[in-house]
């Protein structure tokens, strides 16, 4: 057995360097092991965002009171002793990643996702600032990539601020968009290195910064090496055993294993048991290899209890053929794809079936009900008109002044995007009954017309509206979708992680299934119970307590480690 550190942390996505550099940071030594050859997990790939409710900054006042009454109305299955726990530590984790170089800062006006809900409010998502990814040194190298949602051009690296001015195209998009590449051109030096942009935004950033703090603090990180089993001595978790290379060998933890490996979203055998409707686990838009549900399997072998297995950070998304790599079909987000006015989505009876400007977590949600009800959802259709095509992306289709119909490649039409002269053409091409898409349309284009939605209530509340397109009028949300040629593409039930694991406590002990804490062992992060259950808050749901609780196990492990002397 290797000699051993005090912690062993097994994943290194956001979780779990937070929860590295807190235990390095009370006196611990730690020892973080990657399962892949590129640290950063899922949390490299997102959006960067944190929710944090009551965190003392951003123009609107909040309080723990007010987040509470906030989380209680919508989190249905959540459990309060996790809920206090995470609204309370919330500011105080923050402040400690702050202490690291971990800036985040506030969207103004950006809306939590149940806007209408008791004690909603705005600007608890918060967005790691940029990095400059030449201080990492050649570790830079070894950070996963941003999806190609994430840049433009697939080269050009984006922030939030940016993603949204191309995506919506307000006044002085084209600046926006001109000074992203100007910037990545007038990098000389840079250029002659790689052709990657140096800018670290969004996920990037927040990861960047995390690895950073840790090389400061020469905390060790092994990459290709995975946890295969826990190792259990007395009744208390003392190590792992990890395969690195093709071979298996074990490593000693003194104080405590801190289980951070992300969901099981990739394994199709875990999906296929689990999920509440049939899924594939190409939709995810995770990083594919990964996340396949190694600590679940470890924690069920040694008596581990779960919870909320059924649920996931639900995220439509769509497929489209890569352009660089032969016969790989690349899954897409579409976060806000489906916002955009001129279009509207429905069901394979050509039916539709939600609020299409709702939250992303909350439209899966919507198409896991209507499956349930009519087995014709999942997936469903994106149906849009000319005016939507020239305005807007989808997906990895630019809008059509940047990528026309003419420069999409021929295999791609009636595979993957479908367009019609008329509607009845469309449905016959997606084959969905012409009369009833017809129909819908027809209604849909009159409540367009007069601004009101009475079915979906579509542009009705502060989280529609602020996503919406001001010059459409009457209604942001709503246009009507009647100029030829129509398009369709199919929207998968694609997710951001599934949000169920192991059951922890208010310390992110993992618990037994007589609901006893198991000594020695934690579980922060996807691979953990959300403490939210089937619901997502805010912009940053999955981020916010991932590292608010990987600080509250730090801090228990040095508290543990510390009585133990």
């Amino acid at each position: 057995m290797d000699a051993g550190v005090d912690v062993i942390v097994c994943g290194s996505g956001a979780a779990g360097l937070f929860a590295a550099l807190r235990a390095s940071d009370l006196g611990l030594r730690v020892l973080v092991i990657e399962k892949t050859s590129r640290y950063g997990g899922t949390s490299a790939t997102s959006g960067g965002g944190v929710w944090i409710p009551n965190h003392g900054g951003g123009s609107h006042a909040d309080s723990r009171e007010a987040a509470l009454q906030y989380l209680d109305y919508v989190s249905d299955d959540g459990r309060l002793e996790k809920l206090q726990a995470y609204v309370d530590a919330g500011p105080e984790a923050l402040k400690y990643a702050n202490s690291l170089g971990v800036g985040f800062e506030s969207a103004p006006g950006f809306p939590d996702y149940y806007s209408g809900a008791p004690g909603a409010t705005t600007e608890r998502s918060l967005f790691p600032m940029e990095m400059d990814g030449a201080d990492l040194g050649e570790e830079f190298y070894r950070l996963r990539d941003a999806p190609s949602a994430f840049k433009l051009f697939n080269k050009y690296a984006l922030n939030l601020e940016q993603s949204f001015a191309l995506s919506a195209r307000p006044f002085g998009w084209q600046w926006v968009a001109a000074k992203v590449i100007a910037n990545y051109w007038m990098d000389l030096s840079w250029r002659r290195k790689t052709s990657t942009d140096r800018r670290l935004t969004q996920g990037r950033a927040l990861v960047g910064r995390l690895r950073k703090a840790m090389l400061e603090r020469r905390i060790c990180l092994r990459l290709n090496t995975g946890v295969t089993k826990l190792l259990e001595r007395k009744g208390q978790v003392c190590g792992v055993e990890v395969e690195a290379m093709g071979q298996r060998s074990q490593i000693e933890a003194h104080s405590a294993v801190a289980l951070a490996t992300g969901g099981f979203e990739q394994s199709q055998v875990l999906r296929d048991k689990y999920m509440p409707v049939p899924t594939n686990s190409a939709w995810s838009l995770t990083p594919k290899a990964a996340n396949a549900g190694d600590a679940l399997l470890a924690g069920l072998e040694i008596g581990a209890d779960t919870e909320f297995l059924e649920h996931a950070w639900w995220a439509p998304s769509m497929r489209l053929p890569s352009r660089s790599i032969p016969n790989v079909d690349e899954t897409h987000p579409m976060f806000f794809d489906y916002y955009h006015p001129h279009s509207l989505c429905v069901n394979r009876l050509g039916r539709r079936f939600v609020n299409e400007s709702c939250p992303y977590d909350q439209f899966g949600q919507a198409m896991i009900s209507d499956h349930k009800k009519t087995g014709s959802n999942v997936p469903c259709w994106l149906i849009f008109d000319s005016n939507f095509r020239k305005k807007y992306a989808c997906g990895a289709i630019l809008p059509s002044f940047v990528m026309s119909d003419d420069s999409l490649p021929l295999e791609w039409w009636d595979s993957y995007i479908f367009r019609g002269r008329s509607i009845e053409e469309l449905a016959g091409k997606i084959r969905v009954d012409r009369d009833q898409l017809s129909k819908t349309v027809t209604m849909f284009n009159e409540h367009a017309t007069s601004g009101n939605d009475p079915d979906f209530g579509r542009g009705t509340n502060g989280f529609d509206v602020h996503f919406g397109d001001p010059e459409v009028k009457p209604n942001p949300c709503l246009g009507r979708v009647s100029d030829a040629p129509f398009y369709a593409v199919q929207i998968d039930l694609g997710d951001l992680g599934t949000k169920g694991g192991l059951k922890t406590d208010r310390h992110a002990r993992v618990l037994s299934k007589d609901g006893i804490a198991i000594e020695g062992l934690y579980a922060v992060g996807n691979c953990s119970g959300s403490p939210f259950g089937n619901c997502y808050p805010g912009g940053g749901g999955t981020l916010g307590p991932a590292i608010v609780f990987s600080y509250l196990a730090a801090n228990h492990i040095a508290e543990r480690a510390r009585l133990n002397r």
